[in-house]
C-alpha cells in the first residue's frame, strides 16, 4: 500500500511541475521604476530592516564571544 501511495504521489508531483512550467510569462511592461534615467526604485522598506537586524545580530554575537573569552 505504501508503494502505491508513493507512486501516486510521484506521478501527481510530476504532473504539477509540468503544469507550472506551462504558464505564460508576465507581460513586458518595460523597465521597472522608469526608464534608464528615470526615478530609482525604492529599496528602503525591507532592506533597511534586514540590514538593521543583521547589525544587531552580529553585534550580539560579537558581544557574546568577547564575554566568553574574557
Amino acid at each position: 500500500m505504501q508503494k502505491l501511495i508513493a507512486a501516486l504521489f510521484t506521478i501527481v508531483l510530476m504532473a504539477a511541475v509540468s503544469v507550472v512550467f506551462a504558464q505564460p510569462g508576465p507581460p513586458d511592461l518595460g523597465p521597472p521604476c522608469g526608464g534608464p534615467f528615470g526615478p530609482p526604485c525604492p529599496i528602503d522598506g525591507g532592506v533597511s530592516l534586514l540590514i538593521a537586524a543583521g547589525l544587531a545580530y552580529g553585534g550580539k554575537k560579537t558581544y557574546d564571544i568577547s564575554r566568553k573569552k574574557g
